[in-house]
């Protein structure tokens, strides 16, 4: 079948793969060649292809799987895709190769796969939202697409224009979004993972020289509920009798989540997998999440894989809406995150101030004792709005107040504010629709 026609976006200005991703030409003085040897001084360099949406070719699942129930033990395995996925290669002696959407199946890996041994992988988290209007939407995927391209780049993956990573991820759920969203369930997702690895089939620690690009969808269940995570355990009944929200278990001094000049800031694997034993110990222990504190001064950064916020006042009656900052690249720069951050600046400007600044545990610890804190949330994709009710810091449980029901009141107005945009509630720029096709065979 030939290729859909896609129209091509401007060449993406802060990126130069000839500049990053090849070695150029020594000129003839200095390997003291002439006109008589092998190079001369204005061979042309190679050209490099760049990520073309363009060039899709298309192949139909000829074999589609089932359609799940609803919050069925299939959406809560999170491990059930679309039909359909998109590949596409790159080597760093011809660029990238033509992208392909074609039934979703396994990968093809050698043992000795750069990804395997060295942690060369990123990746990125999106939802497809049905809309309660009947449509699809996406929720701010350029700032998906533009942080994917920071992710790559800090673990030496090939560089791409960002536009183009947003039409492939289009064209899958254009493409898949009919059967696996379908109309009769509005206000339902699928979870999207572009994931980029390295896949040269040799050892050695050094830059890669082949990787594959990817992009998949899953089914997911809802995270935001007011039990939190922990009420999936094995005696769920047994929290019902508990105050809703997260429970938060804050990290030792001798575990470290992220620290400056490392990669907290990239969405990459390494970031995730050596957390997994803090995390399993805190569900062990009946808590939801860890909130992962740096340093001596124990300075506030995430609460498990989310942004994590706080609503006080201040000792001088101030109402601050407070998260970490960027500047230091510890904490991941969550579309949520700056989502939440720009709304409350834009509607709750003259009530709240909204403020990105170091903050530690005891400061946190204070407010409680005080009578200050209103409310703390987690926000990012997976998890969306989740209060928390309890953090367990140096052996003491602080009690963070929900206000009425499971939420704290201003979580609430954001959750609300972003629910709407995101199932087109509300007509909003952030919300992108995308028009369904269907793929013929």
């Amino acid at each position: 079948m030939a290729p859909i026609a896609i129209q091509s976006a401007s060449e993406y200005p802060s990126t130069d793969l000839k500049t990053r991703f090849t070695k150029s030409i020594p000129s003839a003085t200095s390997t003291g060649l002439t006109n008589a040897g092998i190079k001369h001084t204005n061979d042309p360099e190679p050209q490099l292809s760049k990520l073309d949406a363009s060039k899709l070719v298309f192949e139909r699942n000829t074999s589609p799987k089932a359609l799940p129930e609803p919050n069925s033990p299939e959406v809560w395995a999170q491990n059930v895709c679309t039909d359909h996925m998109i590949t596409c290669s790159w080597t760093s002696s011809t660029g990238w190769s033509t992208p392909n959407l074609k039934p979703y199946g396994p990968l093809s890996l050698m043992p000795t796969a750069s990804v395997l041994h060295y942690a060369t992988e990123c990746f990125e988290g999106l939802k497809l939202y049905r809309g309660y209007d009947g449509k699809l939407r996406l929720f701010r995927p350029d700032r998906n697409c533009q942080r994917m391209l920071t992710s790559a780049t800090r673990v030496a993956l090939p560089a791409f224009d960002p536009k183009e990573l947003q039409k492939l991820i289009e064209v899958l759920v254009a493409t898949d979004g009919e059967k696996w969203l379908p109309k009769s369930r509005p206000g339902s997702f699928l979870y999207l993972r572009p994931t980029m690895i390295a896949n040269d089939d040799h050892l050695g620690v050094r830059k890669p020289d082949e990787a594959l690009l990817y992009v998949i969808a899953c089914l997911f269940p809802s995270f935001d509920t007011g039990r939190g995570t922990a009420a999936l355990d094995a005696n769920p009944a047994l929290r019902e009798k508990e105050r809703p929200g997260l429970k938060l278990l804050a990290s030792k001094e001798d575990t470290v989540r992220a620290w400056p000049g490392g990669f907290g800031f990239a969405k990459v694997g390494a970031n995730y997998g050596p957390s997994l034993m803090a995390q399993g110990e805190a569900r062990a222990m009946g808590f939801d999440q860890v909130l992962w504190l740096l340093g001596k001064d124990c300075d506030v950064t995430e609460a498990g894989a989310s942004n994590f916020f706080v609503v006080w006042r201040t000792r001088e009656g101030r109402l601050q809406l407070v998260t970490a900052p960027l500047g230091d690249k510890i904490i991941l720069d969550g579309v949520t995150r700056k989502s939440v951050l720009e709304l409350a600046r834009e509607r709750l400007g003259g009530e709240v101030e909204v403020v990105e600044r170091k903050y530690t545990m005891c400061e946190l610890e204070a407010a409680v004792q005080e009578g200050r804190l209103l409310e703390a949330f987690a926000a990012g994709t997976a998890f969306f709005i989740a209060s928390v009710s309890k953090i367990h810091f140096r052996g003491e449980d602080l009690e963070i107040p929900t206000g009425k029901g499971d939420s704290g009141n201003y979580a609430a107005v954001i959750k609300t504010w972003l629910h709407d945009i995101m199932y087109g509630q509300e007509q909003h720029e952030w919300g992108v629709i995308v028009e369904e096709r269907q793929l013929n065979a």
